[in-house]
């Protein structure tokens, strides 16, 4: 089922579709990770003027704008591509199949997935590296990009020309790229790794000097005032680093081009593992990396569960814990309600009284003005099925919900008891008008 899992993460997180008149959620959304820098995994592609072409019509766009194509052929010709960003040189594997669909049909290469609703039966076809063809091609075009990563590794490791300051002295070196980058790592601390894993060294440089110029930190990324403020910050706190979780480096990295659909962590976890003896492991300093919750109305975080509870009902008025008991709500019951407000104040309405604002601020303070915080519309507009898939997929409230107030050992022992009472799903049917990943989820055995 992987490549049915990557389906929708072709389009934008928060994208909206307004062909059918109203918002279409595209994919669930992604709450901002609580670490600096974390940012979304960017292509490994060099920046390029190449266009990107339009597999079935005369449609092109820059590189740049692949979202806008991809969302073309998504809503136009009911094509998905699996896996985007694994692909090497998407112009190219755009241009190949371009030419293999003018030959032949596309139900010679996808897998189709059926979607029915009230009105109609519809088709949708996914593009994807379970046919040996196009997993064929992906390993050329990886492999392709290998090469010239490889090759303009030497090429800048036979460079004599290179010319820099340092970033923090303005000390001049010229030369070879390794004299500036060993500088920096011997009389300041600061190491981007050893120059024969790095290519595209230029670029990367001017980069962080671009960042600095801009009086950011380059592990946290924070703004300051002036530059002395920002080089005493960087120093107390050892920020005299890049943060490893920020994607916008990987490309300078050559191990993130070795292996297809492997970042270099999973290699190097690969070898780390070579290397442990399994009947000597230690996992006696592991530790979890806390979960932060995420407030229902604002951007609130707290690794705590009773601190967001205590934060929601002492700064916005709303008490989760009253409502369940109030409504006698059962565990799904409460999971569909909190999906239900949340996708309530997304997409900017009133979840009380469903009146549609401009924005979340609007929103948030009309139901503060109106005291709508606590009143929720009659239980069949929220206890729909829908209501299940989350709205924020890394929604970390909802793992604390539970069907009683008592935390008890025998949880398990108690469920079991409950008698599991199945829902009317003639309900399904409105799915259609909320989002296309829900009408693909309902089909998802038949794409692979």
């Amino acid at each position: 089922m992987r490549c049915f899992d990557h389906v929708t993460r072709n389009m934008a997180a928060s994208d909206t579709s307004k062909s059918s008149g109203e918002d279409r959620i595209l994919e669930p959304l992604c709450f901002p990770e609580h670490q600096p820098g974390n940012s979304s995994t960017p292509s490994l592609q060099h920046p390029s003027g190449e266009m990107l072409v339009c597999l079935f019509c005369s449609e092109s766009v820059p590189l740049p704008q692949k979202d806008f194509l991809l969302r073309h052929l998504l809503l136009d010709h009911k094509l998905v591509i699996a896996d985007i960003k694994l692909i090497a040189d998407l112009p190219k594997y755009m241009l190949y199949w371009k030419g293999r669909f003018l030959e032949q049909p596309v139900t010679d290469f996808c897998s189709v997935i059926k979607t029915t609703s009230a009105e109609k039966e519809e088709h949708y076809f996914l593009l994807c590296d379970v046919l040996p063809e196009d997993r064929i091609l992906r390993e050329k075009l990886q492999q392709k990009r290998l090469e010239e990563v490889l090759e303009q590794q030497q090429r800048e490791r036979d460079d004599h020309s290179f010319h820099r300051l340092c970033m923090f002295c303005s000390e001049e070196f010229t030369g070879n790229r390794s004299s500036l980058l060993n500088h920096m790592a011997r009389e300041h601390s600061f190491s981007i790794g050893l120059p024969d894993n790095i290519v595209y060294c230029n670029e990367f440089l001017e980069t962080l000097q671009n960042k600095l110029d801009s009086l950011q930190c380059l592990y946290c990324e924070k703004t300051f005032r002036d530059k002395t403020t920002l080089k005493d910050h960087m120093r107390k706190k050892a920020h005299r680093r890049i943060n490893a979780n920020n994607r916008e480096y990987d490309r300078f990295y050559v191990i993130n081009y070795l292996e297809l659909g492997k970042t270099w962590e999973e290699v190097q976890s690969e070898d780390d593992r070579e290397m442990v003896d399994d009947d000597d492991e230690d996992w006696s300093d592991w530790r979890a990396h806390p979960v932060s919750a995420v407030c229902l109305f604002c951007d609130q975080q707290s690794e705590t569960m009773d601190q967001i509870y205590t934060h929601m009902k002492e700064s916005h008025g709303f008490d989760l814990h009253k409502l369940k008991t109030d409504l006698n709500l059962r565990f799904y019951q409460q999971v569909k309600l909190v999906n239900f407000i949340r996708r309530e104040i997304h997409q900017s309405r009133c979840y009380g009284c469903q009146k549609k604002f401009d924005g979340r601020d609007d929103v948030l303070h009309h139901i503060v003005s109106k005291d709508h915080v606590m009143k929720l519309p009659e239980m069949s507009v929220w206890d729909q099925p829908q209501y299940y898939f989350p709205t924020y997929e890394n929604d970390a409230l909802l793992c604390t919900l539970s069907d009683s107030d008592e935390d008890s050992g025998d949880e398990t022992k108690r469920r079991e008891d409950v008698p599991v009472i199945a829902e009317d799903i003639s309900s399904l049917r409105a799915l259609k008008k909320n989002s296309i990943l829900n009408q693909l989820l309902k089909n998802r055995g038949s794409c692979c």
